[in-house]
């Protein structure tokens, strides 16, 4: 059995755990209120934006075109949204677990951009190819540094050199949901079902003002920063949900932990008291 020393020390110790754990949270849970927020009014544009694309390519017939056709490039760029910080449970392994379990890409053929620190740490470890890292866009995202990301990896994409772009980041549904998800950006997809939408509700094909390339060319870099930008948002409020959750269970888990050592502080001072108390009544029984 622990000497009650110990036991008190050990208690002390997770005492002061519990503190930062209990700091950490309210933080967290601070920084989720903002973030989530924020990524409320991102997502309904995100959405429409999305909806409104699919519904644009899906009545225009068959359109050649480098947005919506592969290359032939055997590189593939994938963007991966983690964090700077750990301590937020499963939050950057689930998306790492993700990436690596993908049967899109491989170590081989995949370039990836990582954002967030614990992302590019991962797979740096277990061989992966780090093109480019700009991770202090996740402390404060803006569309502007989206934007500029997604302008060099467009580049690579129309020059050759990469012939599908992913996207893995961590869906926010809701303050305890978060979800990690895996997206092809480019070539742009469009869904059987929206195709079908678009041949029933439209009985002539889309026209292009002034024609069809340059509308692209400037529509699809937009509809392909706004996903990034709104997954940006998202990834931030997961993060601090899951980083919220992960410090409540180990806020909640030392109180458990000390109620425990409290009750075996209490009973080896008990056990200490009652072998002094017969030593002592051992000791006068031998005197008289």
């Amino acid at each position: 059995m622990a000497s009650m020393r110990d036991i008190k020390r050990r208690k002390g110790s997770i005492q002061s755990t519990q503190q930062i754990t209990k700091a950490m949270k309210l933080v967290s849970t601070v920084k989720l209120q903002k973030a989530k927020g924020k990524a409320e009014q991102t997502n309904p544009y995100t959405n429409y934006m999305y909806q409104t694309v699919s519904s644009m390519l899906a009545k225009s017939g068959s359109i050649d075109h480098p947005y919506l056709t592969k290359g032939e490039a055997d590189k593939k760029a994938v963007v991966v949204i983690t964090s700077n910080r750990g301590l937020a449970g499963g939050y950057n392994s689930n998306i790492t677990k993700l990436v690596m379990a993908s049967e899109d890409f491989s170590k081989e053929n995949a370039e990836i951009y990582t954002i967030g620190s614990k992302g590019r740490e991962a797979l740096e470890r277990r061989g992966y190819v780090i093109k480019e890292d700009a991770s202090g866009i996740i402390e404060s995202p803006s569309y502007e540094d989206a934007s500029v990301l997604c302008k060099k990896i467009l580049e690579e994409y129309t020059e050759g050199e990469i012939s599908e772009i992913y996207l893995a980041y961590t869906h926010f549904k809701n303050t305890v949901s978060h979800e990690p998800t895996l997206i092809k950006l480019l070539p742009v997809e469009i869904d059987e079902a929206d195709m079908e939408k678009g041949a029933a509700s439209a009985n002539v094909l889309m026209n292009y003002e002034p024609n069809e390339e340059e509308a692209l060319d400037m529509i699809i870099p937009k509809y392909v920063t706004s996903l990034f930008y709104g997954a940006l948002v998202e990834a931030v409020a997961s993060e601090n949900g899951a980083r919220m959750q992960a410090m409540d269970s180990a806020t909640s888990n030392a109180e458990e932990m000390i109620s425990d050592l409290t009750l075996k502080y209490n009973r080896a001072r008990q056990s200490s008291i009652t072998q002094e108390l017969t030593e002592i009544i051992a000791g006068a029984e031998a005197i008289g």
